[in-house]
């Protein structure tokens, strides 16, 4: 049932893809910024194509450790390059949160004897 995620992956690419000569200026010799969160979000899509085991609650898990990593690695991208003190600020804390996050993701999946 690999099909769905990728369908559901093409859905939420959508407005971006139609946003294409802004959103991919870094191809162009667009900001540093551009390329590196195209990167992230690249991997973050090919990570998060799992193979599904059919429990629910495995999948989630296994679902959502690449989407939060990624949250994280952007994170990382805005205290690279941004400056408003704000966004650094929620950057900090989504590094955090997102990080702690994955480690109990990754306990419940050792736990459950379905550690990746």
């Amino acid at each position: 049932m690999r099909i769905i995620p990728f369908a559901l992956a093409a859905l939420l690419a959508a407005p971006a893809l139609a946003q294409e000569p802004a959103a991919h200026a870094g191809h162009d010799g667009g900001s540093a910024s551009d390329a590196a969160y195209e990167q992230v979000m690249e991997k973050m899509h090919e990570d998060m194509m799992i193979d599904y085991s059919g429990d629910a609650d495995v999948d989630f898990m296994r679902g959502m450790i690449p989407h939060h990593q990624a949250a994280i690695d952007m994170a990382k991208v805005a205290l690279e390059h941004g400056k408003d003190p704000e966004v650094r600020k929620l950057a900090q804390e989504v590094i955090e949160a997102q990080s702690a996050e994955i480690a109990q993701m990754q306990e419940w999946l050792k736990a459950h004897d379905k550690a990746e």
